[in-house]
C-alpha cells in the first residue's frame, strides 16, 4: 500500500514541475524565474528521495542532497549576478 502512496505523489510532485516550469518561461522578471527554477530543483530532490524509497536504496537519498546543495549554490550565484552584475566578492 505505501508504494501506490509513493509513487502517487511522485507523480503529482513531477505534474506540478510541470507547473514551475511554465512560470520560468512565462515569468515576468528574472526573479520569477529563479524562484520557478529552484522549486522545480527541490521538487526533484524530493522525487529522487521518493524513488529512494520506493526501490528501497538509501544511496539515493545522497545523491538528492547533493542535487538540492548544487541547486541551492546555483540559485544563489544566479541571484548574485542578476543583483550586481558580477560573481565575484
Amino acid at each position: 500500500m505505501i508504494e501506490y502512496v509513493v509513487i502517487g505523489c511522485a507523480i503529482f510532485l513531477v505534474l506540478l514541475s510541470f507547473v514551475g516550469l511554465y512560470r520560468a518561461y512565462k515569468g515576468p522578471t528574472a526573479a520569477d524565474r529563479i524562484v520557478a527554477i529552484n522549486v522545480i530543483s527541490t521538487k526533484v530532490s524530493v522525487v529522487i528521495v521518493l524513488i529512494a524509497l520506493w526501490i528501497k536504496q538509501g544511496s539515493y537519498v545522497n545523491v538528492a542532497l547533493i542535487y538540492a546543495m548544487i541547486g541551492f549554490i546555483t540559485t544563489i550565484g544566479v541571484a548574485k549576478y542578476l543583483l550586481k552584475g558580477r560573481l565575484d566578492a
